[in-house]
């Protein structure tokens, strides 16, 4: 009777104290296990993920336009832009404000004089402002008069920049060089242009849409946004 006693004795304990132990021991290896196999595998391919992007160069995107063109005005205002915020780590946006006319003893406008300033304007904030610059010419291009903007979006945006740096461009002759050398630029293309906005995508022209042509070219991993549906946006001219 006592050995009964004794050998049930040991069977509630094992029961009660150590199978409820065991069973925490091993549900707590089983959880380490889990854990250590998301990160052996999570955290190869986010370094991974990270170093591939920063192998890959950005695909150069850049806009031939003239400044108070309405196509060109709604281009970079409605795509471009929004674009470049959502991309700038994957794209590099490169702004040449000259337009459709040649440029012979001095250039001129098909929108004007005030197109003729506007755009010096704007290629002397591209020089002066760098980084900075595209901020301030979507400011400038977004508004009601793209001339008298530009003080204001220049010390909203670029506020480093005094705007007696940018009126001291376009009255000397550093306005008047940077833009012979967007002249330069735009009559070198090829094929030529034959309106603007002009897009090229690495120096090339792109036959499909112009997102399309983004992820297409860009070689490195897509970046989420770039996974949503096309959407058809307007096409104006000059």
């Amino acid at each position: 009777m006592h050995i009964h006693s004794s050998v049930y004795g040991h069977l509630s304990f094992f029961c009660i104290f150590l199978l409820p132990l065991l069973f925490i021991i091993y549900c707590l290896l089983s959880l380490f296990m889990y854990v250590c196999t998301l990160f052996v595998f999570s955290v190869p391919e986010a370094l991974n993920t990270k170093t591939n992007s920063l192998l890959v160069p950005p695909v150069e995107i850049t806009l031939y336009y003239e400044s108070l063109c309405p196509g060109c005005r709604a281009f970079l205002t409605e795509q471009l832009f929004p674009t470049w915020t959502l991309l700038k780590d994957i794209m590099n946006v490169n702004l040449v404000p000259f337009g459709n006319l040649p440029e012979e003893n001095s250039f001129s406008c098909q929108h004007g004089e005030p197109e003729c300033y506007a755009s010096m304007v704007e290629a002397c904030v591209l020089h002066a402002a760098n980084h900075a610059a595209f901020p301030v010419i979507y400011c400038m291009e977004s508004s009601a008069d793209v001339l008298k903007s530009a003080k204001p979006c220049l010390q909203l945006y670029a506020p480093f920049v005094k705007w007696q740096t940018i009126e001291s461009c376009t009255r000397g002759e550093l306005g008047h060089r940077l833009m012979h050398q967007n002249a330069v630029k735009t009559q070198a293309l090829k094929p030529a242009h034959t309106h603007v906005p002009w897009i090229t995508f690495n120096g090339v022209r792109p036959s499909q849409s112009r997102a399309f042509a983004l992820i297409v070219i860009y070689r490195g991993i897509k970046p989420p946004v770039c996974t949503g549906a096309l959407k058809k946006l307007d096409r104006s001219f000059c």
